[in-house]
């Protein structure tokens, strides 16, 4: 009996090891996705040129760019709004899961030529944050 004690509590371990990899690159990848989503609100209301394209977009599904508009929504939102990140869950959620299913294939494909939105999927975007009631990062 104790080594299923202690093989469950290993396995306990490892999955508590993973999960905390998990946490530490969402952490990561929400931090450059708030610097992305500065610029990409800057690039949307200035004249300058746009960011170079960001390599790790290259190959990410449709879940994973919703995930990542997530993530930078979260970061962007709580300080736009003087909240907690908690506090702009639900919204966030709202716009992530609304503006990438509204994507085209083109857009979804220039998302991952580039790393962040085309103009017309910026549209999108601009309207789920205001039907899901966020503020306008610019």
């Amino acid at each position: 009996m104790p080594p299923i004690i202690v093989l469950g509590a290993h396995r306990s371990r490892r999955a508590g090891d993973i999960m905390m990899m998990r946490r530490m690159g969402a952490v990561v990848v929400a931090g450059g996705l708030s610097i992305l989503a500065s610029v990409s609100a800057f690039a949307a209301s200035s004249s300058t040129a746009l960011p170079p394209p960001d390599p790790t977009a290259k190959n990410l599904t449709p879940y994973m760019i919703q995930l990542r508009a997530f993530d930078a929504c979260l970061v962007t939102q709580s300080q736009l709004m003087g909240t907690t990140r908690e506090a702009v869950h639900s919204p966030c959620s709202c716009y992530a899961k609304g503006t990438v299913n509204a994507m085209t294939k083109d857009e979804i494909q220039a998302f991952r030529d580039t790393g962040y939105f085309n103009d017309s999927a910026r549209e999108k975007g601009l309207q789920y944050i205001d039907r899901c009631k966020l503020k306008r990062p610019f």
